[in-house]
């Protein structure tokens, strides 16, 4: 049997699938050829991202997969398991000045796939450049792999002996959802705001960004549909691993702290709402509730479905704020996800070369709610910038 802190592959099928992924904007085009020589070349750096599926005793597991991963010159998609991806987990796409690392989100998280898209964008840029950069801070080929980055990340506690937290946000079952787009055709929208803009206004109005973007979010909930008396709730990405003290670890340990805005709040006081907001995510994030998420995961309790539909709006934010020497060939980092029911709203946030970049994506064609949205960051004076605007076109599985 698997070890609880181990992947779940099994919850990878068609129905539940979902892809998570960075894209990166290059100040060059992309070369192909040397994305693929580095790509294989960090096989033996980070294997755990270079697997198939395969059984064991009648166990859904992962095995390693020798098959070259591929790298196509397109963003059209492919699925996962099949002869179009070497049968890999995992795969890489380029378009122009653009490339992204697609994967299987049962295999990892925005925290532990970024050492790999540091590490391949140093050995590409490297060799695309002809520079010498400082390898500090990059996981490269030759290097032992630490027990830290791949075995258990929480072998240090005593799990089995954890009390339930005293503090626990309840579930709120019937919430504000976008019923009225209805279409199916996912979009992504990808935004650039200068970070001194954002940060200055966060210290402005006691907000963080994960506080002051979720805000934003619900009060444009209630501008795009002001008859809809329902709780607007949004979940926020919480990473697990970092607040029990391992920042290395691959695997995906990510729980989710909620933000509930009744229609009785008027939300006109941006500082009263980014306080409120910071207020219930630091209850929700104490050392204890990890221990707590981790221990029920141990105790292999039920997870809840990605098609079941859990909160309004979900926002995640990576920390990664520089990729060291290499920033000045790097234009923009987002990351993307192919959504599932869970929420109707993703937006996934990065901060990078003094912006911050949300990728914004839905379920349906309708720009009316991320227009709404614009609109609030234009009442608060933040500058944004459209990047890109296309159908959400993620990987799926066989």
């Amino acid at each position: 049997m698997l070890e609880f802190y181990e992947q779940l592959p099994n919850l990878s099928s068609p129905e539940s699938h979902i892809t998570m992924g960075i894209v990166i904007y290059l100040k060059d085009l992309i070369d192909g050829n040397i994305l693929q020589e580095v790509v294989d070349k960090l096989q033996v750096r980070f294997p755990y991202f270079y697997v198939k599926k395969s059984y064991k005793n009648n166990e859904l597991i992962t095995v390693p997969n020798n098959l070259p991963m591929t790298i196509r010159n397109t963003w059209d998609p492919i699925n996962f398991n099949s002869k179009d991806s070497n049968y890999h987990l995992a795969a890489w796409k380029y378009e122009n000045k653009r490339l992204a690392f697609e994967i299987s989100h049962s295999l990892t998280d925005g925290v532990g796939v970024l050492p790999y898209i540091k590490s391949v964008m140093y050995l590409y840029l490297s060799k695309a450049t002809r520079q010498t950069f400082d390898s500090t801070g990059f996981r490269l080929p030759g290097e032992a792999i630490p027990d830290s980055e791949i075995g258990n990340p929480f072998k240090d506690f005593d799990i089995d002996s954890i009390n339930a937290p005293f503090y626990k946000r309840k579930a709120i079952t019937d919430f504000f959802q976008f019923d009225k787009e209805k279409d199916n055709k996912k979009r992504i929208f990808y935004l650039k705001l200068p970070e001194e803009q954002v940060i200055q206004y966060c210290k402005n109005k006691d907000g963080s960004p994960n506080a002051l973007f979720s805000v934003m979010l619900a009060k444009a909930a209630r501008q795009y549909d002001p008859a809809n008396e329902k709780t607007i709730t949004i979940y926020v990405a919480i990473n697990h691993k970092a607040i029990l003290g391992n920042y290395d670890n691959y695997r995906p340990f990510v729980g989710d702290g909620m933000l509930d805005f009744s229609k009785s709040r008027d939300l006109n006081d941006i500082t009263k709402d980014c306080t409120i907001a910071r207020g219930q995510l630091m209850l929700q994030t104490q050392e204890e509730n990890s221990l707590w998420e981790i221990k029920q995961r141990k105790l292999m309790m039920p997870i809840l479905p990605p098609n079941i539909p859990q909160a309004t709006i979900y926002v995640s934010y990576p920390n990664c704020r520089s990729f060291g020497p290499l920033d000045p060939y790097i234009d923009g980092l987002y990351t993307i996800s192919s959504l599932s029911r869970i929420t109707s709203i993703l937006c996934e946030i990065n901060c990078i070369n003094k912006n911050f970049f949300l990728a914004f994506m839905q379920p349906f064609f309708s720009s009316k709610y991320f227009e709404c949205f614009l609109k609030e960051l234009d009442l608060i004076g933040i500058q944004h910038e459209l990047i890109y605007d296309e159908p959400l076109r993620a990987c799926g599985i066989e």
